[in-house]
This record gives C-alpha cells, sequence and structure tokens, in this order.
C-alpha cells in the first residue's frame, strides 16, 4: 500500500507492520473488526454469533457465523498473521456441524448473540426482504470464508481442489497491516478466487454442476419417499394404489372435474390439500361455494383449515399442513407418512358430498 505526496507528485509505501508485533489479538481484534464491518467482504452479510460454540460432543468455537442475503450460512474463520497447517479441515468440520441447523435452530442462535432487546426473527426477515419469518429458507448452503495475514500452501493448495472438484464456497481474504505517522491502516484482498472475472467463471459453473447434483438428489429422495407413503397407505386404504410414486415434490389423485386431493412435501412443511385446477372463473366459482361451507367443513374435520383463493392466478387451494418436518430428514418421514394417511382420507371423505353438491346445483 502507497500513500500519496501531492507536493512532489511521488508515492511512497507504507510500512508493513505483522499484527503481533502491533499488540493486535485474533480474538480482542480481528475478530472484532469483522463482526462490526462484515461488508468488509464485499458482500452484506449479518452476524448472527460471535464464538459459537453450539456444536453436540465437542468444545470447538466457530470465530463468526454469519447469514448472506440467500440465506445462506457463513462460518468465517480468522487467523492473524499465519493461517497454520489445519485452518481448512477445521474451517471443513464447522461447515459439518452447521449443515444440521433448521430455521428455528438458527434464529435461536441469533437471538443469544442479539440478547432480549431486539428481535431474531424481525432483523432476519428484513435482512432477506421477507415478510415474514415464515417465509424464510435458511441454511440451504454452507459458505466458508477464511481470513489470515499469510497462506500457507498446504491451504491455499486444498482451498482450490475443494472449489474446484468439489464445487465447495470457500474464499480466502489476505489482510496486511500498515502504519501511517502511527495511524494503523488494515486492508483486506480476496486472493481465492484471485480476481473477479475468475470468480464469476467458477460461480457460474459452480451453480449449474451443483444444480444438477441438488436436482438429481432431491428428486430420489422425493421419489423414495412416495414410494414409501404409498406402499404405507395401500395397507390402510387404496386412495393411491392406482398412482405411481413421483419424482416430484407432490402427487395428485383426482377427485373428478379437474379438482384434486394433494400432498405436498418441502423441507418446512407437509401439506394436505384440495386443489382446483378448472378455469380460473370455475375455480373462484367453486372455491366461494365451498367457502360457503366453511364452519361445516372445518367441524368435520376437526381442524381449521388455510382457505387460499389466489386470486391473481387460475388455480385455488384449500389446505391443512404439518409444520416443522423436513423431507430431507428420513427421521421426519413416518409423521408425515402418518399425517398424509390420516388427512388425505379425511379430505376425500369430508369434501367429496360437498363437491358432488356444487356439481349438481350447475
Amino acid at each position: 500500500m502507497y500513500v500519496i505526496d501531492q507536493k512532489t507528485n511521488r508515492v511512497k509505501k507504507l510500512d508493513s507492520q505483522k499484527f503481533k508485533e502491533a499488540n493486535f489479538e485474533e480474538r480482542k481484534n480481528l475478530q472484532e473488526w469483522i463482526a462490526n464491518e462484515p461488508n468488509i467482504f464485499n458482500e452484506e452479510l449479518l452476524i448472527i454469533q460471535k464464538e459459537f460454540d453450539g456444536f453436540d460432543n465437542t468444545q470447538e468455537r466457530l470465530d463468526l457465523l454469519a447469514l448472506d442475503k440467500d440465506g445462506n450460512l457463513v462460518l468465517i474463520e480468522n487467523k492473524l498473521d499465519d493461517t497454520g497447517r489445519d485452518v481448512t479441515w477445521q474451517a471443513l468440520k464447522y461447515a459439518s456441524y452447521c449443515s444440521t441447523l433448521k430455521n428455528d435452530q438458527v434464529k435461536d442462535v441469533f437471538q443469544k448473540y442479539l440478547g432480549s432487546e431486539k428481535n431474531a426473527e424481525e432483523l432476519i426477515s428484513n435482512f432477506l426482504n421477507k415478510k415474514s419469518f415464515d417465509e424464510v429458507d435458511l441454511n440451504n448452503e454452507q459458505r466458508i470464508i477464511l481470513v489470515s495475514g499469510s497462506y500457507r500452501k498446504e491451504v491455499t493448495s486444498t482451498v482450490l481442489w475443494l472449489r474446484n472438484k468439489y464445487l465447495l464456497n470457500i474464499k480466502c481474504f489476505e489482510v496486511s497491516l500498515s502504519n501511517l505517522n502511527g495511524q494503523y491502516i488494515l486492508d483486506i484482498e480476496q486472493i481465492i478466487p484471485a480476481k473477479k472475472e475468475v470468480d464469476d467463471y467458477m460461480i457460474s459453473i459452480s451453480d449449474k454442476n451443483r444444480e444438477e447434483i441438488t436436482v438429481k438428489a432431491r428428486t430420489a429422495k422425493n421419489l423414495e419417499f412416495w414410494t414409501t407413503f404409498i406402499a404405507s397407505s395401500n395397507k390402510t386404504n387404496n386412495l393411491y394404489e392406482s398412482i405411481s410414486p413421483s419424482k416430484d415434490s407432490w402427487i395428485a389423485k383426482s377427485l373428478g372435474s379437474s379438482i384434486q386431493l394433494c400432498l405436498v412435501i418441502s423441507k418446512t412443511f407437509a401439506r394436505t390439500e384440495i386443489y382446483l385446477n378448472k378455469s380460473k372463473q370455475e375455480n373462484k366459482k367453486v372455491f366461494d361455494q365451498l367457502l360457503l361451507q366453511k364452519t361445516e367443513i372445518e367441524k368435520l374435520l376437526g381442524v381449521e383449515l388455510f382457505w387460499d383463493r389466489i386470486d391473481n392466478k387460475n388455480a385455488s387451494r384449500i389446505s391443512f399442513q404439518l409444520e416443522n418436518v423436513n423431507i430431507e430428514n428420513k427421521d421426519d418421514w413416518d409423521k408425515m407418512i402418518l399425517f398424509f394417511i390420516e388427512y388425505s382420507v379425511k379430505f376425500e371423505q369430508c369434501f367429496k358430498p360437498f363437491l358432488e353438491k356444487i356439481k349438481t346445483l350447475k
């Protein structure tokens, strides 16, 4: 880094200095600088915890935990003048630990960091430009940012291999310290990837490959779940005996005349719904007639339904869903399957007479 002398029209290189020589410490100084100015990495980040130790069966601590604008967890590991040999392995361990965190757990981590004066749900929703926390989808990916005064070849070689071979989102930033007449100046430079053009190129390739991998994994998971569900359902009823397992996040059984009984799976809920898929005018007419019977229908089902007319689209739906279950977590599958078996039968038995009645009134 150079300082400009306007009088002589010359530049002079600033004296560089080691952080430890200037009595700066990793946790007390570098970590605090980043925590209070996370945009130092040329992107918007929301710091949600410092010295995060919420890992089971280990006393290890992650320096900083953040969210990016896509809701991904960003793990920031700081070193002062030298990375050491094991920082990549350390960061990968932390990423694996954090990969299991769900929306509510991430929120709770942030709330603990904030204390009682601020609301974590509100701050996360605002940061991600969502109307409410219910719309938020967190921790789809774990990113890693390494920060150090210098990098050993063991570290840079491993990071490049992980990025190129396994498409892991890891960035390395090099920090340096200069002294200008007793005033310390901090400089930070992204060294991996070395240039924005390279980064953009790698991201475009990575995103494409990652999307292909993600889609294949998701469709395989969906197919396995629906195969398991249909086999279980057929033991108690014949509602889905003619339905083939699907790679999609939903399956549907016709109740006649473009009206379907649909089951939907996601990473946050399982939903049973009546899906009206006629013309827009016809859908809204049937929906409004069913809505007139809302009290009786909900009494028969024993639950409050979500009545979604969806005025700006052709379709309409009436649904009930099981919250806090994740299709990617096999431990939730039994609960989801029992929910679908119970409410698909109840929905068909409850709605069919009302739909038949509406049909005869036309």
